[in-house]
């Protein structure tokens, strides 16, 4: 093969590998783009499905708040209405003994 056949060669296999370099570089690139887009995607998906969980935790946790709120304000609203019961069945004796103690201070002073 004559010597500038040989160049000429050498320069299109040159010119072909840079060309191949190239098309590898694009395709890293384009590669690279595409793995970050869906991490990006991932990373945000998982964004929002823990402000999800987030909200449901919290409106589970309000529900038993409430829920134990209705059942300790029951709970003294019947003590309460036990409390007035028994007040209501000592009223007369308190009067009777309040009296009598007055009485007795009365005379005690005459």
């Amino acid at each position: 093969m004559a010597r500038p056949e040989v160049l000429t060669r050498l320069k299109e296999a040159e010119s072909d590998a840079d060309d191949i370099i190239a098309e590898a570089k694009e395709a890293r690139e384009q590669r690279i783009s595409e793995a970050r887009e869906t991490a990006e995607d991932i990373r945000q998906e998982a964004e929002e499905e823990a402000a999800e969980l987030k909200e449901e935790r919290l409106s589970e946790a309000r529900e038993e708040i409430q829920k134990e709120k209705e059942r300790i304000l029951e709970e003294g609203e019947a003590e309460r209405e036990a409390l007035l019961a028994t007040a209501a069945e000592n009223e007369d004796d308190a009067v009777t003994f309040a009296l009598d103690r007055f009485t007795e201070a009365v005379h005690a002073q005459t």
